[in-house]
């Protein structure tokens, strides 16, 4: 399996599209083998989740994600998990014990100031 976290100088990053990049994790049998950084190429709609879906992604992560992409990456086979904070060790650790779920967030203001999504 493999999950891509949205990252910003090495934390989630709270809005996906705005991110330096994606760090990805092969996961086997629930534990981390390697990880990798793939820089986000230029933002456009529907860029990412090809982009990911290219890169044999299964799983992205995120603070928060437009409802469009979310429909985008469902129809890539690919499972979305927003409402993700904190630095990317802790997130994976939290995410591989069951203790991170989905909370479905759908960002709607791409106005965003700084890191944060309001949404």
């Amino acid at each position: 399996m493999r999950i891509a976290v949205a990252t910003n100088n090495g934390k989630v990053s709270g809005h996906f599209g705005h991110c330096e990049g994606f760090t990805v994790y092969n996961i086997e049998d629930n534990v981390i083998e390697s990880d990798e950084f793939l820089k986000s190429p230029k933002h456009q709609p529907g860029v990412l989740p090809k982009f990911l879906a290219d890169n044999n992604v299964n799983i992205i992560m995120a603070g928060g994600m437009g409802a469009k992409a979310q429909q985008i990456f469902n129809a890539e086979n690919i499972e979305v998990v927003v409402g993700v904070a904190g630095d990317l060790k802790s997130v994976m650790n939290e995410y591989l014990n069951g203790k991170i779920e989905s909370t479905e967030s759908i960002c709607t203001d791409h106005a965003h100031q700084g890191e944060g999504c309001s949404h």
